[in-house]
């Protein structure tokens, strides 16, 4: 067998994903406009607030609220807000 007739196989490092089942937390919402959403935000600022900028500027019809600390824990949400919040944005960077 000449060397350029050499067939190589191997195998792919990342495995084979067995498929899973989803369980929700929460319902899906029908549509986001007039929404009230919460970004919650901790950890280092740099992509947050380019986060943050961008899901303002696609979505201009979502009520958003902001909760910011740059510290390794996020701010929880008050019961309060937690009652009329419709959804939560959980954004973790370090």
């Amino acid at each position: 067998m000449a060397e350029k007739d050499k067939v190589y196989k191997c195998l792919n490092p990342a495995g084979i994903q067995q498929p899973i089942e989803l369980f929700p937390l929460a319902p899906r919402l029908d549509s986001i406009d007039g929404k009230e959403i919460y970004i919650s935000m901790a950890g280092e600022p740099d992509v947050n607030i380019a986060l943050e900028k961008r899901l303002k500027a696609d979505y201009p019809d979502v009520n958003w609220k902001t909760k910011k600390t740059y510290q390794t824990n996020a701010v929880p949400l008050s019961e309060e807000e937690m009652k009329t919040t419709d959804a939560v944005i959980q954004s973790v960077v370090w």
